[in-house]
């Protein structure tokens, strides 16, 4: 049984977000240059840019695969996604090449343990009710075999926040501590918060390690 907010995104409430948001991987570096100071493609690498390129990367809630694209662009070879939407998923045969996407959900990743050396997230866990949050983190700590990274909106306390005028659809946190407090084993590599140029919003990056 799918969760309210993920059967909204399968709808065509998912459809009209997949066009609002289909940006390059230069369009992605101005959009991050205007809300930080800094290129997308610069804040990754400040995180993982010491990781081999080879490594098996996967994506939960990859849409179309414009993040994936942008690891693709700074040399990441083995790249993988998951995605609710079908709509997403046929979009992406477009938009990429030789990265593998295929539709599924992160309560139920289909790989199987240990099969990734890391495992990420980019404005997915906001659409997720916290409350539902553990069983997404218990799944993405399965399939990793070393890393969990993560870049989401954040709050020193969880908050939720109206999305298009509608409610039970988007929150802000500390999904890393809230990571780290289902499971106590992850280290932290490297955490920043990053504050928005042009209003008082903060985003937040972790890497943590198993």
């Amino acid at each position: 049984m799918m969760t309210h907010q993920e059967d909204k995104w399968s709808s065509e409430f998912g459809k009209e977000y997949n066009l609002r948001n289909d940006y390059t991987v230069d369009g992605q570096n101005q959009l991050s240059m205007e809300r930080f100071g800094l290129s997308r493609d610069e804040i990754n690498l400040e995180f993982i840019g010491n990781l081999s390129r080879d490594i098996k990367i996967l994506e939960i809630g990859c849409n179309f695969g414009g993040q994936l694209n942008q690891l693709q662009s700074i040399g990441f070879k083995n790249l993988y996604g998951i995605e609710l939407q079908w709509d997403a998923v046929e979009r992406a045969k477009n938009k990429t090449t030789g990265i593998n996407i295929i539709q599924a959900s992160g309560f139920d990743i289909p790989y199987k343990d240990n099969y990734f050396d890391l495992v990420f997230t980019s404005g997915v866990l906001i659409h997720i009710n916290p409350d539902n949050l553990k069983n997404v983190f218990k799944e993405m700590v399965r399939v990793s075999n070393q890393y969990i990274w993560g870049f989401e909106y954040f709050n020193e306390e969880f908050t939720e926040l109206p999305y298009r005028g509608q409610g039970n659809l988007m929150w802000k946190g500390d999904y890393q501590k809230l990571f780290q407090s289902q499971f106590p084993e992850l280290s932290e590599v490297k955490r920043k918060i990053y504050p928005y140029l042009i209003d008082s919003n903060r985003d937040i990056m972790y890497l943590l390690k198993k």
